[in-house]
Order: C-alpha cells, then structure tokens, then sequence
C-alpha cells in the first residue's frame, strides 16, 4: 500500500494510503461474488414481473413489457391470504415464546449455574440428533389421538420446541460477556431477578436476542416436512401452499417466481431490519 501526500487550500500536507493492487483486486473479487450471490434473486424480481408468455422465450426478453397480473393471480388464489397469515402467527407466537423461555434459562445456565449445568446443556443438544423425519410418526399419532391435527397451535408449539435448544445456546455464549459487575451493583441496590433480566441484562444483550429472534423466525417461516404432514386446510402455512400453487399444465414460470417472492418477503423484511442486530449478536459471543 503506498502513501500519497496532498496538499491542501490552506497550504497543509496531509498524508493518506492509497490501496494496493491486491486490495483492489480482493474488493472486485468481494464484489462479484456478491453479485452472483443477488442475481438470482434479481431474476426471480424480473421475471415474476412479466407476462406467462415473455416468462417462458428462451433467451428471456429484457425489454419485454412489465405487468403484475403474477402477483394478482397469487393473492387472487383461494387459501393464498389464510396460509400466510397462518405463518405469520406460527412463526411470530413461537419466536416470541422461545424468546421468553430461553432467556431465563440462557442466564441460569451462565450467569448463575445451576447444579449440572453441563449435562442440561449437553441434552439441549443431544434433542438435535435425532433426524426430523424420525419423530414424524410419533408427532403425528399424538396430534391425531388428542384432536390437534390441521391446528395452527401446534405448529406453534411444535416450533416453540423445535428452536428453544438453539436459542438457549446462542444466548448463553451471549450472557456469558455480560459484565458481572453490573449484576453485582443491581443486587445492591435491590434489584430482583425479573427487573435485573429486564432493566440490566436485556439491554446489553438485545443483539444476542434479536440475532436468535431472527434465526428462530426463519427456522419456523422455512419449516416444511412437518406443516405439510400435520395440516391440510384450515392450518395451511405459505410453503405449504407454494408447493401446491402450481400445476403441471400451461405456463406458470412468472407466476411461480411471483408466489416465492411474496413468501420470502417477510423474511427478508425481518433481515433487513435486524441486520445492524444480528452482525453485532453474531460476534458477540465468538471472541473470548
């Protein structure tokens, strides 16, 4: 990296580096990269906003007219509106109330560890060996013998279970850097355990808890196996109802492209919003 020296207006000289070649070359490389990451969803953009025959010509037609008659089709279809509003609330409810249950036990298990604390966390993870596909038939025997099947409340607790382990442990990492300090001053001044949670520890670790509110959102917007298997109508979730948006006949390319991207809107929304969050809660709990 070589260094250049300006002079200024007022006579000043000030020296500054100017970027190497290999630099240069490393922030094209980041850049392309990054392109071919986006372009796939650049497509999609395209392409969901032209018509089924400009859609469907080989090469595709960049200067082909624009129309949102695929997205009209996709929330003109019945079952469209009820199975994204049931992944909302699926997905909401659950993160909401992992947030909840993993926090207090996340700061029992660091902060103030309980007896054992190695073996509960050793069975939070071992909950995670066990193939998906393997607890289906179970699942489903039990939904069906209590009257749950095609019941949004299930999926919800469902994954509310299906996440807590993770949450749990992305948050210790994350409380494990809370200064204890701090906890020592709240004690003296007679803070108890909830406004402690509430009024010391959550501020410093609302990064932690909206990288895991993220990552639980996700989980539970994407899960597919076990919505498909446990609703049919009334529970449908949106990639339930994507899978089913389409049949084999006639031209459904700029249609299908409009439906994924009305489903993946709200996670990419929610990422968007919480990215600044999430970095900074990624890292936080990586460096001893």
């Amino acid at each position: 990296m070589s260094t250049k020296v300006a002079t200024l207006s007022n006579g000043q000289q000030v020296n500054f580096k100017q970027p190497s070649r290999s630099g240069m070359l490393l922030t094209a490389l980041a850049w392309i990269v990054g392109f071919l990451f986006v372009m796939p969803v650049l497509w999609m953009i395209l392409t969901s906003l032209h018509s089924e025959p400009d859609a469907a010509t080989n090469p595709p037609s960049f200067a082909a007219g624009l129309t949102m008659s695929g997205y009209k089709e996709f929330f003109s279809t019945q079952g469209a509106w009820p199975s994204l509003i049931n992944s909302v609330m699926a997905s909401v409810i659950s993160t909401a109330l992992v947030l909840v249950l993993a926090f207090p036990a996340a700061y029992a298990l660091s902060i103030r560890p309980v007896k054992r604390w190695n073996d509960v966390l050793f069975f939070l993870l071992s909950t995670k060996f066990l193939p998906v596909v393997a607890g289906l038939l179970p699942i489903y025997l039990f939904a069906q013998k209590v009257g749950l099947l095609d019941n949004i409340w299930l999926l919800i607790l469902f994954y509310t279970v299906m996440n807590l382990p993770i949450a749990i442990w992305m948050l210790r990492s994350f409380l494990a850097e809370v200064p204890s300090e701090m906890l020592e001053a709240a004690e003296v001044d007679g803070a108890g355990l909830i406004l402690t949670l509430r009024k010391v520890v959550a501020p410093v670790v609302m990064p932690g808890l909206a990288s895991a509110a993220l990552i639980c959102f996700i989980f539970s917007w994407n899960e597919l196996l076990f919505a498909r298997v446990l609703t049919s109508t009334r529970a449908t979730t949106a990639p339930v109802f994507l899978t089913g948006f389409v049949t084999s006949q006639g031209l459904f390319l700029a249609k299908v492209c409009a439906a994924s991207l009305v489903v993946s809107l709200p996670v990419l929304i929610a990422g968007f919003a919480a990215q600044d969050k999430l970095v900074q809660g990624l890292s936080m709990g990586a460096v001893r």
